[in-house]
């Protein structure tokens, strides 16, 4: 059983920074594709950032330069750290996984069989 845990998530002031982790058990992440994605109150799910198999990384234009996603092959968890944030930031943050292998460029648009529970991020003075 798939199992993926987010946490990190909270209130932060425009400018800061937070750094979300996703633990997952019963699927190792460096055998799939991994991804963080959000959905802002009234809007679609979107993709924000993503790892491929071949360890690309990609990130929707947005938060190009602000933020990063990494992993820790040893303890099986996935990070999304995310610096100057701004309110538009806002929203639910999700981590999932899929077993397939995606070209890198399209693994923000490609469904995900595993999904964590989501993680509340939330930027506001």
């Amino acid at each position: 059983q798939v199992q993926l845990v987010e946490s990190g998530g909270g209130l932060v002031q425009p400018g800061g920074s937070l750094r979300l982790s996703c633990a997952a058990s019963g699927f190792t992440l460096r055998s799939g594709t991994i991804g963080w994605f959000r959905q802002a109150p009234g809007k679609e799910r979107e993709g924000v950032s993503c790892i491929s198999t071949s360890g690309h990384t990609l990130h929707t234009d947005s938060v190009k330069g602000r933020f990063t996603i990494s992993t820790d092959n040893a303890n099986n968890t996935m990070f999304l750290q995310m610096n100057t944030l701004i309110p538009e930031d806002t929203g639910v943050y999700s981590c999932a996984v899929s077993p397939f292998t995606f070209p890198h460029s399209t693994c923000l648009d490609q469904p995900y069989r595993y999904w964590g529970q989501g993680t509340q991020v939330t930027v506001s003075a």
